[in-house]
């Protein structure tokens, strides 16, 4: 007589669900002099789960290398974008890291098919207050609208895009004791 074998279902089997894994790209020309950013991004690297990339202490010369970058998108589910907001925008690495790596037919393209299905987001610390970023404030445009050309990057690369997390008024967060509960 044969013995039973035992059979597992899914629905037999409580998986954990496995944590997503974060690429969080930090670029701070000045992070010595940064009061905001850098506690953010120092908390960051105490989860197991987040590889957070000092891309200017990495790449001091901007030569960035494609490879191991493409490899770090491709190897985590959420892509962050750390940054102060400068000029309306990101700092000048980040820049140059999009316009290096995000390769047609890797990124975009008819094959370019690597991100997917990925989460991404920005993280910003912005010098004005809130209330600066309006259509009648002093800036003129909300941060989001702002941010359109990484948001329609995300959109481009198949990226699910998230509204951007901005600390505002940040040169005075740690006084205000306003940067303290997102660590």
């Amino acid at each position: 007589m044969a013995s039973p074998t035992n059979h597992l279902s899914s629905e037999s089997v409580q998986q954990t669900p496995r944590k997503k894994r974060i690429l969080l790209l930090f670029a701070h020309p000045s992070m010595h002099r940064s009061e905001a950013n850098r506690p953010l991004f120092h908390k960051a690297q105490d989860f197991d789960f987040v590889t957070a990339v000092d891309l200017y202490a990495e790449y001091p010369t901007f030569e960035i290398n494609i490879e191991r970058e493409q490899q770090r998108l491709l190897d985590h589910d959420v892509v962050i974008f750390q940054f102060p907001f400068y000029w309306y925008s990101t700092p000048s690495i980040l820049k140059e890291w999009q316009d290096l790596v995000l390769e047609y037919n890797f990124a975009y393209g008819h094959n370019g098919t690597a991100l997917h299905g990925k989460t991404f987001i920005c993280a910003i610390t912005a010098g004005g207050k809130e209330d600066a970023y309006r259509a009648q404030g002093y800036n003129h445009f909300t941060v989001r609208e702002l941010l359109q050309p990484l948001e329609q990057t995300a959109i481009l690369t198949g990226m699910h895009y998230l509204p951007p997390f901005a600390l505002f008024a940040s040169r005075s967060a740690v006084e205000q004791n306003r940067l303290a509960r997102h660590l």
